[in-house]
């Protein structure tokens, strides 16, 4: 058994979640247990990240202190996990002292004893959105080409990590594969700011204009700036700097994170890893971002799309749904209501609802009793026909065919082209039943309706064990709806439907 260790960026808590955090979370989760049911030893972390000006700002905007604002937020991150239905195995918040603390305070040391952290004058340009200094090459007319503000000029003593001491041996570790970046545009956006020359970054805030983090060892007059202390926390989730469990999960298989995290993660923390004498990570996974209505999503245009409203409306595999095909991984997708309710009634409503209501309908009224696995040679009569002469079974077709292609694009976290092969099948098996008219020939030849049937069930077994990273309370009830206890196996016999809801209820208008 392989382990994998999958994190999430962790989020930044000066706002409640919208869907540009949930989807995240649900593309992550979609990896976490498809690698569980592929019989990997997955940890999934995620987490937030709570320390900085910006929550300082917010709290005192809001009348409330750091700490009790950083409370309300956090939890509101995690109640995701219900509401998404999210198979996270551990949450690490930054404030939190007896887990997080530790770790990001020995990565700090040991940077330190590498010779890495250095104090020097810095004068430079600091986006309170980014919460980190930024460059001409971040702007755009004077002011953050992703926040539209202008950065505010700051010049104070602090610590500096040598980074630009690294950039080489992180680019040949990018180049080697070594360090996986994908898509591959990311990898060469990334290898381009290296090649242009990395920077050594500022590692501190002086405690009197950043009181709110955690203090840099043996320096209290500096704090901690956001490198040191929050990229630390797929270290310190894992044991860094408390025990040897860490040893276990290191390196990362796979950082899941957004394209405007890439330099951070890319470059610096990569810098750091070497400097402490860690092992990277194998890979990053750089996706885009979704938008509403084809713009950004921002508080200002009133237009931040809210995930809790939406899985109230429409159900939690709904929304898993649409963010796994609707919403492209690597590059920016879009969500507007009336898209989300097309996807919703084609696909989810008259696609595969429909499909389990027929199939699991005639199973139930013709074979009350249970449909038993037919021979070989009687599935080999109602074989589906590929191209003009070659004709394979539902059963191979399922197994032989769409798992394998489905397990490919899993395999390279193509998370939509393997939803795509599920829906595939789902066409063949709408054809099958068109083809072959069980609901007429049961009239006139019973036993051919059974293996007809029999395939038809098959199919619909074979579409849940398919969908149960992407819809695991669907992938659930359609277990149950013909009678399968052994869920994720990947053999089954014998089939006996029952009575059920509909899986996708119609919108009410």
């Amino acid at each position: 058994m392989a382990k994998f260790y999958i994190t999430t960026a962790i989020d930044y808590i000066n706002g409640p979640p919208h869907i540009g955090h949930a989807i995240q979370k649900v593309w992550a989760d979609v990896i976490a247990r498809f690698r569980r049911i592929s019989g990997d030893d997955v940890f999934f972390m995620t987490g937030t990240d709570e320390h900085g000006i910006n929550i300082m700002k917010k709290a005192e905007e809001l009348g409330k202190s750091p700490e009790n604002l950083a409370d309300e937020n956090s939890e509101k991150f995690r109640a995701m996990k219900k509401t998404l239905n999210l198979s996270w195995d551990d949450f690490i918040r930054t404030t939190d002292k007896k887990r997080h603390w530790p770790g990001a305070i020995m990565i700090w040391n040991k940077l330190r004893e590498a010779g890495d952290i250095y104090k020097s004058q810095y004068e430079g340009l600091y986006c309170n959105g980014h919460e980190a200094f930024i460059t001409d090459k971040d702007m755009e007319d004077g002011k953050c080409a992703l926040h539209g503000k202008a950065p505010e000029k700051i010049n104070e003593e602090n610590y500096f990590f040598r980074l630009s001491k690294y950039a080489s041996k992180i680019k040949e570790a990018i180049e080697s594969g070594e360090f996986k970046i994908l898509p591959e545009s990311r990898k060469n956006e990334i290898l381009s700011l290296i090649g242009d020359g990395l920077e050594d970054v500022s590692f501190s805030r002086s405690e009197k204009d950043l009181p709110w983090g955690i203090p840099v060892p043996g320096d209290e007059s500096q704090v901690m700036y956001v490198w040191c202390d929050a990229l630390a926390n797929y270290l310190s989730a894992i044991g860094y700097g408390r025990n040897d469990d860490w040893k276990k999960w290191w390196p990362a298989d796979l950082h899941v994170l957004g394209k405007d995290n890439l330099r951070f993660h890319a470059a610096i923390w990569p810098g750091m890893l070497l400097a402490a004498g860690l092992d990277l990570p194998k890979s990053l996974l750089v996706h885009g971002f979704i938008q509403a209505g084809g713009r950004k999503m921002s508080k200002t245009l009133g237009n931040i799309v809210d995930p809790f409203d939406l899985v109230e409306h429409f159900g939690t595999d709904a929304v898993r749904y649409y963010f796994s095909r609707e919403v492209p991984i690597f590059d920016d997708g879009d969500f507007t209501e009336e898209k989300f309710e097309r996807a919703y009634e084609g696909n989810l409503v008259n696609g595969l609802g429909n499909y389990i209501q027929r199939v699991s309908t005639m199973a139930r009224n013709y074979f009350p009793e249970g449909i038993v696995r037919p021979s070989h040679e009687d599935l080999l009569k109602v074989a589906l026909k590929r191209g003009n002469s070659e004709y394979v079974t539902l059963e191979y077709f399922v197994k032989e065919i769409i798992t394998k292609e489905y397990r490919e694009a899993m395999e390279k976290f193509e998370l939509t082209k393997a939803i795509d092969k599920i829906f595939e099948l789902l066409k063949e098996l709408d054809v099958y039943v068109q083809v072959n008219e069980p609901f007429k020939l049961i009239k006139t030849d019973k036993e051919k309706t059974r293996v007809i049937l029999w395939n038809l069930c098959y199919g619909a077994v074979g579409l849940a064990w398919l969908l149960s990273p992407f819809l695991p309370e669907t992938s659930d009830k359609i277990f149950d709806i013909f009678g399968i206890s052994e869920k994720l196996k990947q053999e089954w016999s014998d089939f006996k439907a029952k009575e059920h809801k509909a899986l996708f209820p119609r919108i009410e208008k």
